[in-house]
C-alpha cells in the first residue's frame, strides 16, 4: 500500500506540475479546443445559450418524433461515510423511479465510491470503486477527490452511454430527465456565485489570454452537467490538475474557498473548448427556490428552518427544520414529520419525497 500511494503521489504531483506548466508557460499548450463553444457560429445555436429548452425537443426527446435517443450515464462521486451513503441510497431509489419515464433519456447509474474499498451497498447500488487522493493531498478540502475519482471511472469503466451527467447525493430526481446537451454543447445548471469576470486576474493563471476572452469560462460547476463522454474524458484530467494547482496556490484557495473545485471544472471545460447550455430549470435548491415548476432536480444542499407559522428563519434553528447535516452520523427515520402550512411546495416535495424513499428502502437505517 505504501508503494501505491507513493507512486499516486508521483505521478500526481508531475501531472499538476506538467498542466500548471503549459497553463501557465506555454503559448501552445497542448490541450486544443476541438468542440464549439457558444459564440462559435458554427455551432449552429440559434436562441442565446440560456435556454428554457432546446428547440427541437419533440425530435431528440423521443416526444413522438421518432428520433434516435442519446441515452446518458449517471454518475455520483461519494465516500463511504454514513452521510453520503444515506444520501446515495434516495438518490438512486428517485433514478429508478423516473428511469424509464415519458420523455426520459436516462441509461445507466453509478455511484463512484472514491474510499478505495467496497462497502455494504454494492448490491443495491451499481458502483464503482475509485481510489482516492494519497493522504494529505487533498489539504483537507475531501471535494478534490471528486475529479480524481472521474479520472479513473473513465480510464477504467466499461460505460455504454455516450452522455455523462454528473450529480450529486444530495440531488433528488424529480421527474424523469431527457438529455439537455446538444451541438456539441453541454447542458448545465448556472450557479449565480460563480463569477469568473469578477475573479479574472486569479483565473487568468489557469486560463491564459491565448483561450479568448474569460467569459468564454461558464458560470458553472460540475454538478449538474451533461457532457458528452469524450469530452469528458479530455476535461476530467485537466480538472484534477487545475484544482490540485488552485488548491496550491493561496491566492486562488482564499478567493474561491469552498467552490474552488467548482471554478475549476468551470476553467477546464473552457480550456477544452467545451461550451454549456446555461439551463436554469436543471434544478431547485430549498428554500430559496420556492415552487418546483418544469425543474428536474432539487438539490438540498441548504437547511430549511421554519416556524410553525409557516416563516422562513433561516440562520436560526426553526421550529421545524429539515438539514441533511442534522442527520450526518445517522441516517434521518422513516416518516419525518411534514413541514406546517405556509411552507414551500419544494420544502414539501421534498420531505415527502425523501419520505417515500425511506419508506420503501429495504433495510433503512441499518
Amino acid at each position: 500500500m505504501g508503494c501505491g500511494n507513493t507512486f499516486f503521489s508521483v505521478l500526481i504531483t508531475f501531472s499538476v506540475a506538467l498542466i500548471t506548466y503549459n497553463i501557465l508557460i506555454s503559448a501552445n499548450a497542448p490541450l486544443k479546443q476541438e468542440l464549439p463553444g457558444p459564440s462559435d457560429p458554427s455551432s449552429g445555436l440559434s436562441v442565446d445559450p440560456v435556454i428554457k429548452m432546446p428547440l427541437d425537443r419533440s425530435r431528440r426527446f423521443g416526444g413522438g418524433g421518432g428520433g434516435r435517443r442519446r441515452l446518458f450515464h449517471t454518475a455520483v462521486t461519494a465516500s463511504d461515510s454514513v452521510y453520503n451513503t444515506w444520501q446515495c441510497r434516495v438518490m438512486y431509489y428517485w433514478f429508478k423511479k423516473h428511469q424509464n419515464g415519458p420523455n426520459s433519456e436516462m441509461g445507466g447509474f453509478t455511484r463512484i465510491l472514491h474510499s478505495g474499498k467496497s462497502d455494504g451497498y454494492m448490491d443495491e447500488i451499481p458502483t464503482f470503486v475509485a481510489q482516492p487522493l494519497p493522504s494529505g493531498m487533498d489539504q483537507g478540502y475531501i471535494v478534490l477527490n471528486r475529479p480524481w475519482a472521474f479520472v479513473q471511472w473513465l480510464q477504467q469503466a466499461d460505460i455504454k452511454e455516450d452522455y455523462i451527467l454528473m450529480s450529486e447525493p444530495d440531488h433528488v430526481i424529480v421527474k424523469p430527465i431527457p438529455n439537455l446537451s446538444r451541438d456539441g454543447l453541454g447542458a448545465a445548471f448556472p450557479f449565480f456565485y460563480i463569477e469568473p469576470k469578477k475573479y479574472e486576474t486569479v483565473l487568468r493563471k489557469f486560463f491564459p489570454e491565448e483561450k479568448g476572452p474569460i467569459t468564454n469560462i461558464d458560470p458553472i460547476g460540475n454538478s449538474p452537467v451533461i457532457v458528452g463522454k469524450e469530452s469528458l474524458k479530455k476535461i476530467a484530467p485537466t480538472w484534477m490538475n487545475v484544482s490540485l494547482a488552485m488548491k496550491k496556490d493561496p491566492e486562488t484557495d482564499k478567493a474561491f474557498g469552498w467552490v474552488l473545485e467548482m471554478y475549476a471544472y468551470a476553467v477546464s471545460s473552457a480550456f477544452h473548448g467545451v461550451g454549456n447550455i446555461l439551463y436554469k430549470d436543471f434544478m431547485i435548491q430549498p428554500p430559496w427556490d420556492k415552487e418546483l415548476g418544469e425543474k428536474f432536480i432539487i438539490h438540498y444542499t441548504y437547511g430549511c428552518d421554519y416556524n410553525m407559522k409557516g416563516e422562513l428563519t433561516y440562520g436560526k434553528i426553526g421550529e421545524w427544520r429539515f438539514d441533511k447535516r442534522s442527520y450526518d452520523k445517522v441516517p434521518p427515520p422513516k416518516n419525518l414529520p411534514l413541514p406546517p402550512p405556509g411552507v414551500p411546495e419544494s420544502v414539501v416535495t421534498l420531505v415527502k419525497m425523501v419520505n417515500e424513499a425511506t419508506a420503501n428502502i429495504p433495510n433503512w437505517g441499518s
